[in-house]
């Protein structure tokens, strides 16, 4: 079972930290996610130490998680930013996050995105298309600033070991420049004379299964710049895979110990999300029915995908528990939500007690891609989330549970 010394079973009720699961959604209701901001910090200092012998600067991927609280207290421990949006920039701020700090990558950003991005001053472009040099360059150019850092990024075309729907690094995705335009840009650079070509940007993919797309990637990476003496920066990304289910997956330290003798002469820019915050967080929700049909058990929830769309969208599998610890056997049933869709189906064939009407369940490893990607979908207020507090004693509500008044706050009538 993927439990960890925040999110833990003591005497049969499952913990968050120092605080009892049960009290949570006895005060906030469900459902409801919850972040171990303990958890998290952990995580990130364990990435920390593991890319110590690097000059590297880890920067958390808002995407997978942009709560302020989140956001604050990895900010507060060291991190920079990485941010996929205008939007993503102007929380990162809002968080405490220096300008400087934050990386603005993107396969798609728009000129207002990019004029936003300018004005605040973020330290770093990861660019992924000629026709945004010129946009940079030109806007650059209009408010007189000068040297903007520029990271390329490289589609290094290699298969990665990891979900199709989230291999970003292979020939066919969207993502990147080919070696032969970076090649041609950096034959080049005097053609945006304010910007500032010093550093390549890989990903090749998230929650990747091994650590040899990764290797294989930064070769490429290095054959590519040797003849450009100003590349002195590696962004390589993020990709460092969490534990959803017990899975046989490299460790952070076995990714350090892979790149560590490639780049050891450079920058280095890391992008972890998932790794830092993915099993600091967990949803918890509550039985509202029980039905047997079709020769199958199903525990109706009050969560649903559009609280966590990743069992849709990706057939990931996330282990969902009791919270109150029961013992004896153990019956095989589905858990699905309420929304009007076959696909609304958090876990399959699940081994769970026979529980009761009003039980509560936690869905394990949350903290990454739940939140960020929920929806009001069926018109579905959304859930509130909670931080325990970096002493573990403490939690308070980070965001509001949303109100059917605020489904329609923006509307016209």
């Amino acid at each position: 079972m993927t439990l960890n010394n925040s999110i833990r079973y003591h005497n049969q009720q499952l913990y968050i930290d120092n605080i009892m699961a049960g009290n949570i959604i006895t005060h906030v209701g469900s459902p409801t996610y919850v972040y171990s901001l303990p958890r998290a910090i952990h995580n990130y200092k364990k990435i920390e130490t593991a890319f110590s012998n690097l000059n590297a600067h880890i920067h958390f991927s808002a995407k997978a998680n942009g709560n302020l609280q989140v956001l604050q207290a990895l900010i507060k421990a060291g991190a920079g930013i990485d941010c996929v949006s205008a939007g993503e920039i102007y929380k990162a701020l809002k968080a405490g996050a220096s300008a400087e700090d934050i990386v603005f990558a993107g396969v798609g950003k728009s000129l207002d995105e990019i004029q936003y991005g300018l004005e605040q001053g973020v330290g770093w472009f990861n660019v992924e298309n000629i026709r945004e040099l010129d946009y940079i360059n030109a806007y650059a150019e209009t408010i007189g600033r000068k040297a903007v850092k520029i990271a390329l990024r490289l589609n290094p075309e290699v298969t990665a070991n990891t979900h199709p729907y989230i291999a970003t690094g292979h020939g066919g995705a969207k993502f990147g420049l080919t070696a032969k335009t970076i090649a041609h840009i950096l034959e080049n650079q005097e053609d945006w004379a304010n910007l500032a070509f010093t550093g390549l940007h890989l990903h090749v993919g998230s929650q990747l299964g091994d650590t040899q797309a990764t290797t294989q990637g930064i070769e490429s990476a290095l054959e590519l710049i040797q003849p450009y003496q100003n590349i002195k920066t590696l962004n390589i990304g993020g990709g460092i895979p969490a534990s959803y289910d017990d899975q046989d997956l490299p460790t952070v330290e076995e990714f350090a110990q892979a790149v560590t003798p490639l780049i050891k002469d450079f920058e280095v820019i890391l992008e972890p999300g998932r790794s830092i915050i993915a099993d600091a967080g967990i949803l918890l929700t509550r039985i509202l029915y029980i039905k047997q049909q079709a020769g199958q058990h199903f525990y109706i929830v009050d969560g649903s995908m559009t609280e966590l769309i990743r069992p849709m969208l990706y057939q990931a599998k996330h282990q969902i528990i009791p919270v109150k610890q029961h013992s004896g056997e153990t019956i095989s049933t589905q858990i699905v939500g309420p929304v009007c869709e076959t696909t609304d189906v958090l876990g399959r064939d699940v081994e769970l007690p026979s529980l009761n009407i009003g039980d509560e369940l936690a869905i394990l490893t949350t903290g990454a891609y739940g939140a960020v990607m929920a929806s009001s979908y069926n018109a579905r207020p959304r859930p509130a989330e909670v931080v325990v507090a970096e002493d573990g004693n403490n939690w308070h509500i980070a965001r509001k549970r949303e109100t059917y008044a605020d489904l329609i706050r923006d509307e016209l009538i």
